[in-house]
């Protein structure tokens, strides 16, 4: 069986800051919450919706929480989803993975149908076996642990021969959680001590290490 690397997207593949931000204060406009600093912006790139708006605006109940994320939606499937730039060198180390006979997957917290519409739109849907992500209603598979699960399972992955590679803690802890090793990268929105905390098997520091690594994980 081949041996499967599963990918985060937002700053793991693909710097999205500026939709995502933009689409977090469009959602704070129209919620009527208090703004945000820059770095508290950029902690929202990676987790779920819900968890960073349960974290940064707990007096939101459950509805408010869903109008949230609707308001988010709003923004971001006109517009946020194209604002963003896929890290330098990237497309070239899927390309050489996968003539190396690695299976590729995203395993993402966006909701799938926008992992969709993103990989079409910059044409990396051929670099991938699987693109997997959030439920749409973003409600009933949110969590990396669960998108993860639900992505081996549909990729038939064999676990010691899988490996989840992202740049925040969850998801090092989906990969833990789903008894897959783990590699980091701080060239997104995580950095070194949050990616050792969490518990990563590696940290690499650029896109141009990914293959070696992956080697290394996979040996």
């Amino acid at each position: 069986m081949s041996k499967t690397l599963f990918f985060d997207f937002d700053g793991t593949i693909a710097d999205s800051e500026q939709g995502i931000v933009n689409g977090i204060k469009y959602m704070i406009n129209k919620v009527g919450v208090s703004e945000l600093t820059d770095a508290q912006y950029r902690d929202w790139i990676g987790p779920s919706l819900a968890y960073s708006i349960n974290k940064y605006f707990p007096e939101l109940d459950e509805r408010g929480v869903r109008h949230a994320i609707h308001m988010y939606q709003e923004y971001y499937n006109a517009q946020g989803i194209y604002e963003l730039k896929v890290y330098s060198g990237v497309p070239e180390t899927l390309a050489q993975l996968q003539a190396a006979g690695y299976q590729l997957a995203v395993a993402s917290s966006k909701p799938e149908h926008m992992i969709e519409r993103i990989a079409a739109h910059f044409e990396l849907g051929d670099l991938f076996s699987g693109l997997y992500g959030a439920s749409k209603d973003e409600r009933t598979r949110v969590t990396k642990t669960d998108v993860l699960a639900y992505a081996l399972q549909e990729m038939h992955a064999d676990k010691p021969e899988s490996l989840m590679i992202g740049d925040r803690f969850t998801d090092i802890e989906g990969g833990r959680n789903n008894a897959i090793k783990t590699l980091g990268v701080t060239y997104g929105f995580g950095d070194l001590a949050e990616l050792r905390k969490a518990g990563a098997s590696e940290i690499i520091n650029t896109p141009a290490e990914l293959s070696g690594a992956a080697k290394r994980i996979l040996a």
